[in-house]
Formats: structure tokens, sequence, C-alpha cells
């Protein structure tokens, strides 16, 4: 039996959605860091007339459930929540962090990668994570182990972290590596790359694997990631 998946994210300054039909990735990508609710339903509406299909034949919505701004990653998970209420249907969380990590191992086939998000209040959404595929019968699906636990800390903590936790052929991925100068002047060697910000497309992989086993959630159990318990900070021009 064939799988639709319906992915959507807001949870950084990019807005994206995307969709698994008939084993073809239909998607769409904004950069739109101040419009995200006035875009992501019409993104969604244009993605699922594009595939000729309604809500109602989607089998699981997907979000990207955090890290990242709060408001973003509110937004995302309202949005799912609301989705899945109305069409009735379960909900698969993805880590934006993994999302990025993904993203990273289809477009380069990195299976170490090191992810910031930046968090502002000099500190960064950091996880350190390996590719180690899950195999059902002869069939692939996308995974993650996490070397480094998803946390939020400064620049110093992560740096410190990865001169006691080697990867030496980690990739970096996100906007945390540009936005502090720590990262620049360190002797620890950074694998930096074009991969800035999550993608629905690529939450898809992801949710595949865990549809395929059943893990999921129902519309009223979804929870968003912050990491930060200070989820009310002063905010920055031009920053959320």
């Amino acid at each position: 039996m064939k799988t639709t998946l319906l992915a959507l994210d807001t949870a950084t300054e990019a807005c994206s959605v995307a969709l698994w039909h008939h084993g073809e990735i239909l998607a769409q990508d904004e950069l739109s860091p101040k419009a995200h609710t006035r875009r992501i339903l019409p993104m969604i509406d244009e993605i699922l007339a594009e595939a000729g299909i309604g809500l109602k034949q989607v089998d699981a919505l997907v979000f990207g459930r955090g890290p990242g701004s709060f408001t973003g990653v509110r937004i995302g998970s309202g949005i799912a929540q609301g989705l899945a209420l109305g069409a009735d249907l379960p909900v698969i969380p993805v880590s934006n962090l993994t999302a990025m990590a993904q993203a990273a191992y289809q477009q380069a086939g990195h299976t170490q990668v090191l992810a910031a998000i930046d968090a502002r209040m000099d500190e960064v959404y950091f996880a350190g994570l390996r590719y180690q595929p899950h195999f059902v019968g002869q069939q692939e699906y996308a995974a993650w182990q996490a070397v480094l636990d998803e946390q939020v800390l400064s620049p110093d903590s992560v740096l410190r972290q990865l001169q006691t936790q080697s990867l030496p052929s980690a990739v970096c991925v996100g906007t945390g590596w540009a936005a502090y100068p720590q990262f620049e002047q360190t002797t620890v060697l950074l694998n930096k790359c074009d991969i800035l910000l999550p993608s629905a497309k690529y939450m898809l992989p992801l949710a595949r694997l865990a549809w395929q086993q059943q893990d999921y959630s129902t519309a009223l159990e979804i929870e968003p990631v912050y990491l930060r318990n200070q989820v009310t900070w002063k905010k920055l021009p031009g920053r959320e």
C-alpha cells in the first residue's frame, strides 16, 4: 500500500512544505521570516493541488517540531495540530537539526553531521549526528544516531564538547556556525557547508521510517521542542 505524507516546517526563517506521494516528492521552500502564518496554508493548498489530492487523502502529517525560533516552532505545531484534528490524521514530529543532517546526506553523502541553529542570546541549538540506516528487508530507511544530544548552549561550550567528542569527518550545517566569532577563531576543525536552514523535503525520508514503525502521535499528543526553558526573551531588531 502506497503512503502519502505531507510535511510542513516553519521553525526557522524558512517556510517549507513537501509531499511524498506515489513515491515522488513535491516541495516548496520560501525564505519568509515574518510571513509564516500568511504563507504556510496557501503553500499546502498549492502542493496538494499539484498532486491532485485533498488533505483527507494524506496518510499522516509531518512537521518540524524544533528546535528553532519560539514563534516559528509554535506556528508549525499549531498548524499541524489544527490540520490533523480537522482531517483526523496522525502526526509525525521531526527534529529540525536532524532534517538538516538528512539534507547533507542526500546532497553530498555526508554520514557525520554537526548541526547548529542560531538560538540568539549567545547560544545555539546543537547536535552531533551519525547516519545509521534502518533496514526493513532490502529497503533502506533514513535514520540518525545522536552522538551529541540536542541541546542549547554557548558556542564555547560547543567547542569544548567537540574537543572531547571528536567527529573528524563531520560536516557543519545550520545558521549557528556563522553567527558567532568563536566558530571562526577556533582551532577545532569545522568543515562547513552551504546547508543553513531545514526543509520539509528532508523531513519526509525520516518520517517514512516513523510511519513504517507506527511511531506517530495524535494531534492532541504532539509537543513542540524548544530546548530552552526560557521561551520569552527580548527580540532583537530583525530577529524572531
